[in-house]
């Protein structure tokens, strides 16, 4: 059986792909579709498709296609997204409130459950329907609320403390926003979204 680390992060975000393309196909009331027909719709490569899919296992029939709800639903398993996954954000600011108020974070695998932030004018008030907590109730409010990943949306000079009472209260998963490089523990997976990293490859090929 494949395991979590032999799967690269291009694969995983190829598979996250086929799985959004195939919750259009099934809002459309598509049952059935094959790799070429699903490339040329979402502009993608059947190749890749067929590639990616047979390496997690055998999930459509040469000539027939694949069926749209069995892939999805495998994909979700896969994915390890056919269950509901609590998350919090650790900072309230533009970014932890643009999060926050992600109509992604409100529906469907991922649902935001609780907000911290240590500004006394912000705790206490609600923030996407969730009431904002101070940022010293961190661990209690982790095992309230279940939670299992974590959006650290903070200044680049409290991400280190942050992450580090996130890692001391259980949290397995981490969204880093900080603009930092974190020292890491080898127990929790992190994934760093840098946008100034992005926009500094584009301007690269702007050359």
């Amino acid at each position: 059986m494949t395991q979590p680390d032999d799967i690269s992060p291009l694969a995983l975000n190829r598979i996250s792909v086929y799985l959004r393309c195939l919750r259009h196909l099934q809002a459309e009331g598509v049952s059935r579709i094959a790799s070429q027909e699903m490339a040329r719709r979402f502009h993608l490569s059947a190749s890749q498709i067929r590639k990616d899919l047979a390496y997690f296992g055998e999930f459509g029939i040469r000539g027939v296609g694949y069926d749209v709800a069995h892939l999805r639903e495998r994909l979700e398993r896969l994915l390890g997204i056919q269950r509901l996954h609590p998350a919090i954000i650790v900072g309230a600011g533009n970014i932890g409130t643009a999060l926050a108020l992600f109509p992604g974070f409100h529906s469907g695998n991922f649902r935001i459950v609780a907000i911290f932030d240590n500004d006394p004018t912000k705790v206490g008030t609600e923030l996407a329907g969730v009431t904002i907590r101070h940022s010293h109730e961190l661990a209690p409010g982790i095992e309230e609320t279940g939670a299992e990943i974590a959006i650290l949306a903070v200044p680049a000079e409290v991400a280190q403390e942050n992450y580090q009472a996130l890692v001391e209260a259980g949290i397995k998963s981490v969204l880093n926003f900080a603009p930092v490089q974190l020292e890491l523990a080898p127990e929790v997976r992190v994934k760093t979204v840098d946008l100034l990293i992005f926009m500094e490859e584009l301007a690269y090929f702007l050359q």
